[in-house]
């Protein structure tokens, strides 16, 4: 039946439901609109305009209830799982580093919670990569300790680690054979050497006892599924677990996923769904996919930088964001059909398309590992699509986040990588002129810096600030001490889209921080 509307014209009830959908902002608007007419419910799914609505008798509703599950809302309950799962990993991590701390000879000294950090990190990766079948066997890692006695298993890791962080033609011919069966991870998560500081061994390993090796076999290995963790809050969760303060306060902090989504959706993703779906909706097949190339391409093009990283949740949600845009390309260019013969890996989006500050040199580490556990992740939804084994190791080399204080570095330094950078070389193929101080540089800036109010700052903060808000002649302004803590981001992403912009005018970037309303509101307001 039609219906009236307001302004006269006739629209059957999915005429009416779509116009309403696309007044919608983009992030609340329905992928599907269900209309029933008392004896047929009428499915219509707007990923695939163009196609006839799936119809469902109610008289077979009983029978055919399945193609209805999407109305529960299956996504949400993913997060809520992964987020459950991701908590339980961070308990189980705080236990190993509770039993590992008493094992140490100086448990309070710097080098022993600096190699402690490392080794849970190490630890969590291998279990993390044998239920992932990174190692092969889901069980390799479990079952290469579980052949040592407590007393050996210390020497059991130190072997392994250096076997994972050696290529494969360069190991010992006379290895183990249990050894020799394990991967070259590479990236510097094992490496026997501190990258930041080059002459000091990265990492000390204590002796375990069996309660230890009980933990990790059992507790950690048998009885968990690493592979369902989430690595956009387990790296925060992780970090949580290991950071002393929070341990102290009994706080487990991280943006939600949901959050994260507030930030990130209305900056880019947003933009690029829309994109997407008129790219989906065009007829003609040789011009849509044209421009399903070019919209991967796109993606594989964007940077992204967040200068107060953490671990790294900003950055490892708007990866998976990305790829899971690119799978969908890939699904549609690939149709489902069986890879024969030479295979060429799909997978354009890169880790290394996403940049970071972050001041803890632990939180670094993090957040290096969950944007690998990420990438493993999304490699291995690709592979389904593709019906094709596609390699996840060695691990790609990252070093794209950086460990310092952001508001006294150079954010330009943090894109300085000429050697590294598909920008520049696409500027030789083309002969564009190559700038040499901004080799690249953030298509989008984001992230949740600090807060900390102005009667609040430590002397370090205070300082900070003085440093940050000056004149044109480096004078701190007079109000520069009556300024929030976060608002300095604030200054220094704006300096960052000023000087590119001077050498660049027709680069635009976009920014987004999560922030507290006192810097909108009141006496700050004309400060800053």
């Amino acid at each position: 039946d039609l219906i009236r509307q307001s302004d006269g014209s006739l629209l059957n009830p999915f005429q009416q439901a779509k116009r309403y959908a696309d007044s919608l902002p983009n992030s609340q608007r329905p992928r599907w609109i269900v209309t029933c007419n008392f004896a047929e419910w009428w499915v219509y799914d707007l990923e695939h305009p163009n196609d006839d609505p799936q119809k469902i008798a109610l008289a077979n509703l009983g029978r055919e209830y399945d193609r209805l599950r999407f109305l529960v809302d299956l996504g949400n309950e993913h997060i809520k799982q992964e987020e459950k799962v991701s908590k339980e990993a961070g308990k189980l991590v705080g236990l190993i580093y509770d039993a590992l701390l008493k094992q140490y000879l100086n448990p309070d000294s710097p080098d022993t919670l600096r190699s402690l950090n490392i080794l849970c990190v190490r630890l969590v990766f291998c279990l993390y990569a044998e239920d992932a079948h990174l190692f092969g066997s889901k069980t390799a890692f479990h079952d290469y300790l579980a052949q040592y006695p407590a007393k050996d298993i210390r020497r059991a890791l130190i072997d392994l680690f250096e076997v994972l962080d050696t290529p494969i033609n360069q190991r010992d011919p006379y290895l183990d054979d249990t050894l020799k069966a394990f991967p070259y991870v590479n990236g510097g998560l094992f490496s026997r050497r501190n990258a930041s500081v080059p002459t000091r061994e990265t990492i000390i390993i204590p002796q375990f006892t069996e309660e230890l090796k009980e933990l990790i076999l059992t507790d950690a290995s048998d009885n968990f599924d690493w592979n369902e963790i989430s690595p956009t809050i387990f790296g925060a969760i992780f970090e949580s677990t290991l950071n002393p303060d929070t341990r102290r306060s009994g706080g487990m902090h991280y943006t939600s996923i949901a959050n994260i989504h507030k930030v990130i959706d209305p900056l880019f993703l947003d933009e690029l769904k829309d994109e997407f779906a008129a790219i989906k909706a065009i007829a003609q097949e040789k011009q849509r996919l044209q421009k399903l190339d070019a919209f991967q391409d796109k993606l594989a093009s964007l940077t992204f930088f967040d200068p107060a990283c953490g671990s790294g949740n900003f950055l490892t949600e708007s990866y998976v964001s990305l790829r899971r845009l690119e799978n969908e390309i890939i699904r549609l260019r690939h149709n489902g059909q069986v890879v024969m013969g030479e295979f060429a890996n799909p997978v354009k989006v890169d880790i290394h398309q996403f940049y970071g500050i972050e001041i803890n040199d632990f939180a670094v580490s993090v957040a290096t590992t969950a944007l690998w556990i990420a990438e493993q992740q999304m490699l291995q939804e690709t592979a389904k699509l593709v019906q094709f084994n596609i390699e996840p190791l060695p691990l790609k080399a990252y070093h794209n986040i950086k460990e310092g204080n952001a508001l006294r570095m150079d954010w330009k330094e943090v894109f300085e990588q000429p050697e590294s950078n598909q920008r520049e070389s696409n500027q030789r193929e083309s002969n564009q002129p190559i700038l040499a101080d901004t080799f690249l540089y953030p298509d989008y800036i984001m992230g949740n810096p600090p807060f900390v109010g102005y009667s609040l700052q430590s002397k370090e903060q205070k300082e900070d600030m003085l440093s940050i808000y000056v004149d044109e002649k480096g004078k701190p302004y007079k109000t520069a001490g009556k300024i929030d803590y976060v608002a300095a981001w604030y200054w220094k992403t704006a300096e960052l889209m000023h000087g590119l912009r001077s050498s660049m005018p027709a680069k635009q970037i976009k920014a987004a921080l999560v922030s507290t309303n006192s810097i909108t509101q009141g006496e700050q307001v004309a400060a800053i």
